[in-house]
């Protein structure tokens, strides 16, 4: 008989930031909250995309292919990082994993919702397959931009209370 599974695993590097890029439309946002924080982002992306010159961001350009990008986030989050993304899958691997993760419009995956997240996608992508008409997303709104500010700082806070530190400042001159 096997153990039972622990909890995710916890390093001592600061919090850190991924942001699944290709099309998030948070990621000035994202920054503004980082840089507050003291955060490191990853900007993962499969195509160069501009990220602020800033010692805190790192732009990270994955191979082109379908889950480059998921991989390389997937494989680096552990408990007390937290991950942006629209993509249902890759939020599952990293709820899994232990990270915070929240969607653009501000909304959190957790180990509560991240199933049922998963079967609405699942349910819908085999509409569409079907040739059933389901409509896209909502239109970004400005609410969403605040909502997800609100997430994301709600977020850095709780794992700063958890413990979890950030990054120092970067030093001038």
């Amino acid at each position: 008989m096997s153990p039972a599974p622990g909890p995710p695993a916890m390093r001592e590097a600061p919090i850190a930031l991924y942001i699944d890029a290709d099309a998030c439309p948070v990621k000035e946002e994202a920054y503004k909250v980082a840089f507050r924080h003291s955060l490191k982002v990853f900007v993962v992306a499969n195509m160069p995309i501009a990220v602020p010159r800033h010692p805190l961001v790192e732009r990270v350009t994955v191979p082109a292919g379908p889950d480059a990008a998921d991989d390389f986030i997937a494989g680096r989050v552990i408990r007390g990082d937290v991950v942006v993304t629209t993509d249902v899958p890759l939020a599952a691997r990293c709820v899994a994993a232990g990270a915070d993760v929240i969607a653009p419009n501000g909304r959190p995956f957790t180990r509560d919702s991240i199933g049922m997240a998963l079967a609405t996608r699942n349910l819908m992508e085999d509409l569409r397959s079907a040739g059933a008409v389901t409509g896209g997303p909502k239109p970004f709104a400005a609410r969403d931009r605040s909502a997800f500010l609100s997430a994301l700082d709600l977020a850095v806070m709780r794992l700063k209370r958890a413990g979890f530190a950030t990054g120092t400042p970067p030093q001038d001159g």
